[in-house]
């Protein structure tokens, strides 16, 4: 009686594109466990702005027609710059406040710096993982901004070009993903006060979020000033795609803005989060 002997099975050979699917899964399952939070964070400030700015103000009678009478209402203008701010903010801070924690505090980098992948792709899955999360961030928003108004001033939105929707909100989180991951990379953890006074506030406001970048005609050293802002790209985009009705910039410029401030600060992104990682 002959007996057989099995061979072990190969050993698994980890791959370039086997390892970035289990660091991505990882972050699903942390985004998955941190889904109430990331709902809450999400929501609170938009819903505010909203309920205060199209709810309260028009009950109070100082919210009256944004453009005057017969021109759009005020839920209008500001749905498209509250879904373009939720997408950059979140896709910026899902990246930069665990980034500083992994180089600094936890080290905890060091763990995936060793997996079999080269760094600056651990910087692109970095990237795509926070603007991930930054694109629900701007799914949430929508609906919010939507339906919460007084009678009379509803948003009136129409999805003008759905190519140009998608283009925006996805080359648009990765542009602020990737600017978020040089952000984490260039400062000091100690200084992540100054993150907020220095760059998001005045992001958040002078992002053309709450009016359009037209408007600011009457004051064209602001206007020129605004379009250092990536913000304002991405709500004039959306602005486009959403409310075409109202001006906005052309889809050249804004896509061109777009486009090429995702590959400009992806690049710089993975030389200094490479030069952090291995230093």
């Amino acid at each position: 009686m002959s007996i057989t002997v099995l061979a072990p099975p190969p050993p698994a050979r980890a791959t370039v594109p086997r390892t970035f699917a289990a660091m991505m899964a990882r972050e699903a399952r942390v985004m998955r466990k941190n889904f109430l939070a990331t709902f809450t964070r999400v929501l609170v400030q938009p819903v505010m702005f909203v309920f205060v700015f199209a709810y309260v103000l028009p009950k109070l009678g100082g919210g009256a027609m944004a453009g005057g009478p017969g021109g759009p209402t005020f839920s209008t203008i500001l749905l498209p710059g509250l879904v373009g701010s939720s997408i950059i903010m979140q896709a910026m801070m899902a990246v930069i406040f665990p980034l500083m924690m992994e180089l600094s505090w936890q080290k905890s980098i060091t763990d995936r710096a060793l997996a079999p992948v080269p760094v600056p792709l651990l910087a692109v899955q970095k990237i795509i993982a926070a603007a991930l999360q930054g694109l629900i961030g701007g799914l949430l928003v929508f609906p919010a901004v939507l339906f919460i108004h007084a009678d009379g001033q509803s948003p009136e939105v129409h999805v003008d070009n759905w190519p140009v929707l998608i283009a925006v909100m996805v080359v648009g989180a990765l542009m602020s993903a990737s600017g978020g991951l040089l952000l984490g990379t260039l400062m000091n953890p100690q200084k992540v006060q100054m993150l907020f006074a220095m760059v998001l506030l005045p992001m958040t406001m002078l992002g053309c979020v709450y009016y359009p970048w037209s408007a600011l005609d009457n004051i064209r050293w602001l206007q020129i000033a605004s379009l250092f802002n990536p913000l304002v790209y991405v709500s004039e985009g959306l602005r486009s795609a959403l409310t075409p009705e109202i001006p906005h910039m052309p889809v050249w410029a804004f896509m061109l803005a777009i486009v090429g401030g995702t590959v400009l600060l992806t690049w710089a992104a993975t030389r200094t989060f490479t030069k952090r990682v291995l230093t």
